[in-house]
């Protein structure tokens, strides 16, 4: 589904923060991102959702060379690919189905758009979406309400009603009780094992990694140096990643 090749990323100053980073993801992965502070993983995910340029490199999106997208494949990947950041962006002011709602900005007419209703349709499928990462009783409460761990499930929701296939969260449960941080990763797993979606999460906490993941990337000095199916990590891997 994406592949990158060499991708390299450098600051202004010549400092090299991703050297030469390389693999294939496909659909219904869910990739936890590992690594001690100042590894890359924040630049990496933030250069996947091409919220970063690179310095050089290759990007293969579904059998398309996206290295220099035209605008028609940026309008695609907005619509296709959603960032999240470690505190999304939301108005606290609306409720939690109108934030879902809009997510569906580019599937909205503009009639729709000018006059700010919402279809029948369009309602349901809002519900349908936060059914999805068990929040249908929050619907109508506004966002501002809600704990940490239900505003992050929340924009998963609105990131699957932009109609995304790809996304790329950085650091989704970092500061969130034991019990919250289990349910976000655990709406993650389900949707890549259930609508093949496709997610690479940054992390700190490995154990949740080893415990929710599909595959666990282990960053270190801007580079992978371990990829490997998820499972509980040996000490000598640990210190590949962490030493």
């Amino acid at each position: 589904m994406i592949i990158v090749r060499n991708l390299t990323k450098q600051l202004t100053d010549g400092t090299e923060v991703l050297t030469r980073v390389s693999f294939q993801a496909d659909k219904g992965e869910l990739i936890a991102v590992v690594g001690g502070s100042g590894s890359g993983k924040t630049t990496l995910l933030k250069c996947i959702a091409l919220r970063e340029k690179w310095t050089e490199g290759q990007l293969i999106y579904e059998g398309k060379d996206l290295t220099t997208p035209k605008w028609t494949d940026q309008i695609r990947l907005r619509k296709e690919w959603a960032y999240l950041d470690e505190k999304p962006s939301m108005n606290k002011n609306l409720t939690a189905l109108k934030t879902v709602l809009g997510g569906r900005f580019f599937h909205t007419s503009i009639w729709r758009k000018l006059t700010a209703t919402v279809s029948t349709d369009e309602h349901i499928l809002g519900m349908d979406f936060l059914e999805k990462v068990g929040l249908l009783d929050k619907a109508h409460e506004k966002v501002g309400k809600l704990s940490g761990g239900e505003q992050q499930r929340v924009a998963i929701a609105r990131a699957l009603a932009q109609g995304a296939k790809v996304i790329v969260a950085d650091e989704p449960i970092k500061g969130l009780d034991p019990k919250s941080a289990d349910r976000v990763m655990q709406d993650f797993k389900s949707l890549c094992q259930n609508t093949n979606l496709l997610a690479v999460c940054s992390m700190q906490n490995l154990d949740l990694a080893e415990r929710f993941a599909t595959r666990i990337w282990g960053l270190s000095r801007g580079k992978i140096v371990l990829d490997v199916p998820a499972r509980r990590l040996t000490q000598y891997e640990k210190n590949l990643i962490f030493s």
